[in-house]
């Protein structure tokens, strides 16, 4: 089973996650996730167990638990359907809505003043 563990402290080792999760089973994997510019912590992680009767025991017992003062989430990772993953170009493909330069319109009678 793929376990999420959020609101992780930054300060977390993945040998400390791990720790927390062998106390319930067999740990295959553990992954913190990382900015990959700076390298600090997301303060995020998965964990792998191949026993889902132990990871559910482990997110069970370990969800809302006070880590280094943080109380963390633990719960059965879902995988991402496909198309909900972000793309950074979402704005191009003609769905242009207004509301860049030239737009200066604020509402109000600008525009339709009269001349007397």
């Amino acid at each position: 089973m793929n376990i999420f563990v959020g609101s992780l402290p930054f300060s977390i080792e993945e040998a400390d996650l791990r720790e927390s999760f062998e106390a319930y089973g067999t740990v295959d994997s553990v992954k913190i996730i990382t900015d990959k510019f700076t390298g600090r912590s997301k303060g995020f992680g998965f964990v792998e167990m191949p026993n889902d009767a132990e990871a559910q025991k482990a997110i069970d017992e370990l969800n809302g638990a006070v880590v280094s003062g943080r109380t963390i989430v633990v719960n059965k990772s879902e995988p991402k359907p496909e198309g909900e993953r972000r793309s950074f170009n979402n704005n191009r493909g003609g769905n242009n809505r207004g509301g860049g330069y030239g737009n200066n319109n604020r509402g109000g009678d600008r525009g339709n003043r009269r001349e007397y």
